[in-house]
This record gives structure tokens, sequence and C-alpha cells, in this order.
């Protein structure tokens, strides 16, 4: 059967658009293949993700349990603390709450 639509690229609302791609390319490596200060383009193992500026924009808590999740990215790493060590000094932050007994982080 031939899907009537492909996906061609995700788009994610951002407060800082180049900062958000240099940090996903900083984690997923790839180029950034267009940064102004309203949008970015990471394109990565054949998918492009955008990063679309949106005035004071606030990101979920973790755990929220008053409202839906926006996204989530799930990653595989070889190595979980050494990820997680590179992907903090990056700027990720690391909430208290973390599910999965180690099998695997949650980052934000």
């Amino acid at each position: 059967m031939t899907a009537p639509a492909e996906l061609i690229m995700i788009n994610l609302d951002s407060p800082d658009p180049a900062g958000h791609a240099a940090f996903y390319r900083h984690v997923l490596g790839g180029d950034i293949i267009h940064s102004e200060p309203g949008y970015a383009m990471l394109r990565v193992a054949g998918t492009t993700i955008g990063f679309g500026l949106v005035d004071h924009h606030q990101p979920p808590a973790w755990p929220d349990t008053t409202s839906g999740k926006r996204y989530h990215l799930d990653l595989y790493v070889d190595d979980l603390a050494d990820a997680e060590k590179r992907f903090l000094a990056a700027g990720a932050s690391r909430p208290d709450f973390q599910p999965g007994d180690g099998r695997w982080v949650v980052l934000t």
C-alpha cells in the first residue's frame, strides 16, 4: 500500500532555534543547513529537524501530570553514563524524577 504522504521534516517550537540546532548537532551529529534568529534546520541521518522561534516559549515540566507532553526523542547510545555526561555538558538538564530503574535517563 502506498501512503498518501511522506514525512520530510520534523519541526519543533523553540525559544532559541540556533542554540537548539547546535545542541542536537552535538548530540546527533549531522549538519546545520540553515540558521537565522527565527529558524534553524539540522539534517541528520536523512531526516531534517527544524527549530522555529516561539516567543515566550515555556518547555513542559518533567514529570508534568497536568498537561500532555509536547514531544520527546528516544535516543540509543552505547554508553549511557558517558552520553549523559556529554549531553549535560552541552546544555541538557537532568530532572530529579527518573523512571526506568537505570535502564535509561531522562534529560530535558
